[in-house]
C-alpha cells in the first residue's frame, strides 16, 4: 500500500466521489493505471490540537491497515479524512465504518464511475 504525500495528490482526490460515515470520510479517485492503490490520511485543525489530530490519524491508519488491503483497488487513490467521532469511537466500529465506505465506493469502479452520494 503506497502513500499519497504531495498536496496536489490530495487536491485531485478532493474532486473525486466520496462516502461519509460517522467517523471518516473516504474519497476515491481512479488514476487510470494499474499501479498499486495509494492512500492518504488527513485530519482538519478544527478537530483539535496536534495531539488530538495525530491520535485520530493514527487510529484511522491502523484501521485501514487491518481492514482494507484486499479492498483497495489498483489504480485508485484513497483519501481518509478523520472526523470528530473517530477519536472516541470503538476501534471495531471505526473499522466497520471504513469497510462500509470502501464497499460503496468500489461498487462503481467496474464501469469507472463512482456514486456521488453522502451517507447519513
Amino acid at each position: 500500500m503506497d502513500r499519497l504525500t504531495r498536496r496536489r495528490e490530495f487536491l485531485k482526490a478532493s474532486n473525486a466521489p466520496s462516502w461519509k460515515t460517522h467517523s471518516v470520510i473516504v474519497q476515491a479517485r481512479r488514476r487510470g493505471d494499474e499501479m498499486p492503490a495509494r492512500t492518504g490520511f488527513t485530519v482538519t485543525k478544527k478537530l483539535g490540537n496536534a495531539v488530538v489530530r495525530n491520535r485520530i490519524r493514527r487510529r484511522i491508519k491502523e484501521a485501514v491497515r487491518q481492514t482494507c488491503p484486499e479492498q483497495l483497488e489498483p489504480g485508485t487513490d484513497y483519501v481518509f479524512i478523520g472526523r470528530q467521532m473517530a477519536r472516541d469511537r470503538s476501534f471495531n466500529l471505526l473499522m466497520e465504518d471504513i469497510d462500509q465506505a470502501l464497499k460503496h465506493l468500489n461498487k462503481g469502479q467496474s464501469n469507472h464511475k463512482f456514486p456521488r452520494r453522502i451517507a447519513k
